[in-house]
């Protein structure tokens, strides 16, 4: 099948709005290097196309956008459609529109890739001071050595008061680094297979060498931590101190074509799945158009705050019971109201469809033994639609339907969208998946969609910026004419 090259394709017009796009995304990535100051800067932007919080409305209404937050590490943002208003205040004794109603959702992850503080991190060896870190996520973990590092996180105290930390971004600010042995002493480190490189352990952080008289380096290094920001060696007992690398998103390449970021994966699904509903504000949607920004998918989606939990679907309960219902529908108040909701909860979800909003593999001419090129994502080739995931014999992943693609083939060229499909890698080199599966535990449609990166996993990964703008246009399409 012939491909599209993105760039070809576009006029000035279109050029100029891909920069101001990229302008916005690069702020984006900027100011949530981690899951918490991601899930602020969305809803701070949500706040100002009028988004309120769920828990603080009374009755809500096709037309309302709200949101919810759960533990600041994640949310989720709803445009209320017409349709949602029909199937809640359908006859209450009978199933008559049943699964009428059906959610659009985009889901992407905001957490990525990291070195973790831990919680009795602080010791001094040979006049050298250092936090002892435990890595979190699919790392190679050279490719954190001899890197300018920065410090991000959250010291919650024993009365509930909480310290922001965020050192080593600002020019003024200092940074820190995992120091690697030179070449001339580590020969036998260059025998060694990648895995085995370094150490798990040894992936501490350099942070201080000074000692004042009559003292040790790790005394000085207390009291700063103590005069600075009111940080006790104790307090880092309930500490979520993330070690990122230091530094802006930047352009790359001479012609100014991609992006060189941390965290590209999974933020820029992020950014482009929230900025697509947000531009759908004004407009009166059928469907319940829906974003979900989820934490510890690069753990497995568990936990409290990963999609496995139950904290959306109990949002969407919350959801459904506060809308306005016809006064003489409801019997029996609230109990009555409540058995509805269950009832349609269960077929709303089955009914929706999703994108899994995450990267693809780009194709990478140095290493292609590992991509099976007729089906590999290129960089610069639109956005890319994964059909199935797993690995091997599609194992643990999700499929869609040709039924389901074939709706979203024409969605994307009705709307002009650049887009392409692959896996993710050769058969039995490749392997992977994000949120789908779970998703489609609920019976909906779901396909993983987004752009493809360079490096993914890297400290530094690379984004084309005619991928984001596909990206953005796709889910754009997905959310106003699925």
């Amino acid at each position: 099948m012939k491909r599209k090259q993105a760039w070809t394709l576009y006029k000035k017009e279109e050029e100029t709005a891909i920069e101001e796009l990229c302008s916005g995304y690069r702020r984006f990535l900027d100011a949530g290097k981690t899951e918490r100051e991601c899930i602020k800067e969305a809803v701070r932007l949500a706040k100002k196309k009028g988004y309120r919080k769920l828990s603080e409305c009374g009755r809500i209404k096709p037309g309302d956008k709200v949101y919810a937050v759960h533990s600041s590490k994640t949310a989720v943002f709803f445009q209320i459609g017409t349709d949602l208003q029909g199937e809640v205040s359908a006859d209450l004794d009978t199933d008559e529109g049943a699964g009428a109603a059906a959610f659009r959702i985009i889901g992407a992850h905001v957490d990525s890739p990291r070195l973790d503080v831990k919680q009795i991190p602080l010791y001094e060896e040979s006049n050298q001071v250092y936090l002892d870190t435990h890595y979190y996520g699919g790392i190679k973990k050279y490719q954190w050595l001899s890197l300018p590092l920065a410090l991000h996180g959250v010291v919650v105290h024993k009365d509930g008061t909480k310290t922001l930390v965020q050192i080593g971004e600002k020019e003024e600010d200092p940074v820190f680094v995992i120091t690697d042995l030179l070449p001339h002493l580590g020969k036998d480190l260059l025998e060694k297979k990648v895995r085995e490189f370094i150490d798990a352990e040894k992936l501490d952080l350099l942070i201080g060498n000074r000692a004042e008289k009559g003292g040790r380096a790790v005394e000085y290094i207390r009291q700063l931590l103590m005069q600075k920001y009111r940080i006790r060696e104790e307090d880092f007992l309930s500490a979520e101190l993330e070690v990122v690398p230091a530094g802006n998103a930047r352009d790359c390449g001479l012609d100014g074509s991609m992006i060189l970021a941390y965290g590209q994966d999974d933020r820029s699904c992020a950014y482009a799945a929230l900025l697509a509903l947000l531009e759908s504000s004004e407009m009166q949607l059928e469907h319940t158009c829906c974003c979900i920004l989820a934490d510890k998918e690069e753990t497995g989606s568990r936990g409290a705050t990963g999609m496995h939990s139950r904290f959306f679907e109990n949002t969407v309960a919350d959801l459904l019971e506060k809308l306005e219902i016809r006064q003489d529908k409801v019997q029996n108040g609230n109990a009555v109201q409540k058995r509805q909701t269950d009832r349609k909860l269960g077929h709303i979800l089955q009914n929706s469809q999703m994108l899994s909003a995450d990267v693809s593999a780009a194709y990478d001419p140095l290493y292609e033994t590992y991509f099976e090129k007729k089906n590999a994502a290129y960089l610069s080739e639109g956005v890319v639609f994964c059909k199935y995931s797993g690995s091997g014999g599609k194992a643990g992943g999700n499929d869609a339907s040709a039924e389901y693609m074939a709706k979203l083939r024409r969605i994307m060229d009705e709307a002009g969208v650049v887009y392409q499909t692959a896996e993710l890698g050769a058969v039995d080199r490749g392997g992977g998946g994000t949120i789908a599966y779970i998703l489609a535990e609920y019976g909906m449609d779901v396909i993983d969609c987004g752009p493809a990166v360079l490096g993914m996993h890297a400290p530094w990964e690379v984004l084309s910026k005619a991928d984001l703008y596909e990206t953005v246009k796709a889910y754009r399409a997905f959310y106003q004419e699925a």
